[in-house]
């Protein structure tokens, strides 16, 4: 780590920006909560993908590629999962229409996450490959005297943990029965919160010590974090709406069930997002998937790139909340328009974005520094490697990508297809071919033939 900034980052268990310090150098563990499975995902959950694909970028930086371990679980055990395979595919047996709701979605995920510029985690555990590790957490917890089974249920006892809501502040003897909170007359507090719960025949299910039934929600990350990654881990990220219950609840279970301190050491969560100034929702019609932005023209009448999407993101500071709207994304664009494509080859990144990152990831100053970066390179091509190196640190701009000649002909087949189309004056069509190869990171440049004087048109890949 010699001539490596210190890496700072703000702890939402601490409310403050200190040095990170791994538990062990050589073994940096991140968990971060991924997806529930049951639809695909929308813009709101491409920001902490983003984000901690940025982190993580970063700890291999610092640390070396193999020293650090990333797990982001898929959750496919819901009852939200449950109530959409009966709607989708009512003809199948439960499990099967399970599966197949989540493989499909799960799968496009994976694609949308490639589609913004991120890497895999090392590990992507399902929660249904887990239960046994569940339930392993769940008898431990009442051994301990933290849970107990009521009503086919078994529940986590809060107050058998006296200093929980630490994470979100809260204290039980400041939240009055039923103010907030439903209160079931099997609970022995109206805080505690499910660990396992009864499956119907119509609902999935696994068997148990308390019958056939399914995980809570808590507990699935939970087990999935220390099978992967340890009792205690160095980070534990996601979305600012996760803080409570769900985070505060891991923390108790995992907790008290291993007798530790803390579950992770630092927390971080990223701020919320809204679409054109307004909370994002349905009934608003502001409601937009990754794979809408990518593949329709659902927002702003066109199809937007990855690598746009990923700026557009990164323009704001992961803790503040950030406006998702069409001005935001033209201003990425244009903005990338202005980088020049090219190889990091062995060149390290710039000073300017590693203390812009190490700084609690600020990829504003690291969008600026990059932007700096690009207009040198412009200049000097001897600075393009640097300046790529910059980019692919922050996930960016990919190296320039390798054409095989297949692809390219077909480029130029539909190139040629464009220039017909524009002298018979089908803007429209027209247009779409060069919609489409810009979402597929393809870029046309329109101008005249020097002799001629007529239209000609390049392309170069742009990620």
């Amino acid at each position: 780590m010699s001539g490596l900034p210190t890496l700072k980052l703000y702890n939402t268990l601490t409310r403050e920006k200190a040095d990170f310090t791994p538990i062990d150098p050589k073994n940096v563990r991140m968990y971060v909560c991924g997806p529930t499975v049951y639809d695909f995902a929308h813009i709101g959950n491409a920001r902490p993908v983003i984000v901690f694909d940025v982190l993580y970028r970063l700890l291999r930086h610092v640390y070396g590629e193999s020293h650090v371990t990333y797990a982001r679980n898929i959750t496919d055990v819901d009852d939200k999962i449950n109530a959409r395979a009966l709607r989708d595919f009512p003809d199948l047996p439960l499990n099967d229409a399970i599966r197949a709701v989540t493989e499909k979605t799960e799968t496009q995920f994976l694609d949308d996450a490639k589609a913004l510029g991120c890497l895999d985690p090392n590990v992507q555990p399902r929660a249904t490959d887990n239960i046994s590790q569940m339930i392993e957490i769940i008898e431990t917890l009442i051994a301990k005297g933290h849970a107990y089974a009521a009503e086919g249920e078994v529940l986590f006892d809060t107050r058998s943990m006296a200093d929980y809501g630490q994470l979100s502040k809260r204290n039980l003897d400041e939240q009055q029965a039923g103010a907030r909170i439903a209160v079931d007359a099997h609970k022995k507090n109206p805080q505690d919160f499910v660990l396992w719960k009864l499956s119907s025949d119509n609902e999935p299910g696994w068997e148990s010590p308390w019958g056939r039934g399914r995980p809570g929600w808590h507990i699935e990350c939970s087990a999935m974090s220390q099978r992967y990654l340890g009792e205690t881990f160095d980070i534990h990220g996601g979305g600012l709406d996760l803080i409570f219950p769900h985070h505060e609840n891991e923390i108790a279970q995992s907790r008290c069930a291993h007798g530790t301190d803390v579950m992770a050491n630092v927390w971080m969560h990223n701020g919320f997002l809204q679409v054109e100034g307004r909370k994002m929702s349905k009934s608003d019609g502001n409601f937009v998937t990754i794979n809408e932005l990518l593949h329709t023209e659902t927002f702003g009448g066109r199809k937007w790139p990855g690598p746009v999407l990923r700026l557009a993101m990164l323009m704001t500071h992961y803790r503040e909340p950030i406006d998702f709207s069409l001005k935001r994304l033209e201003e990425a664009e244009r903005l990338l328009a202005k980088w020049p494509a090219g190889k990091p080859a062995d060149a390290a990144p710039d000073a300017s974005i590693l203390n812009a990152l190490a700084d609690d990831l600020n990829t504003v100053a690291a969008v600026q520094a990059l932007h700096a970066l690009a207009s040198a390179a412009n200049a000097d091509p001897a600075l393009l490697p640097g300046f790529a190196a910059s980019a692919a640190l922050l996930g960016v701009l990919p190296m320039e990508a390798e054409v095989d000649g297949a692809v390219a002909s077909a480029v130029e087949a539909l190139v040629a297809m464009r220039l017909e189309m524009l002298k018979a004056k089908n803007f429209a069509e027209a247009d779409k071919i060069r919609d489409d190869l810009l979402a597929k990171g393809i870029q046309l440049k329109d101008g005249k033939d020097a002799v001629t004087g007529e239209r000609v048109t390049t392309w170069e890949v742009k990620r």
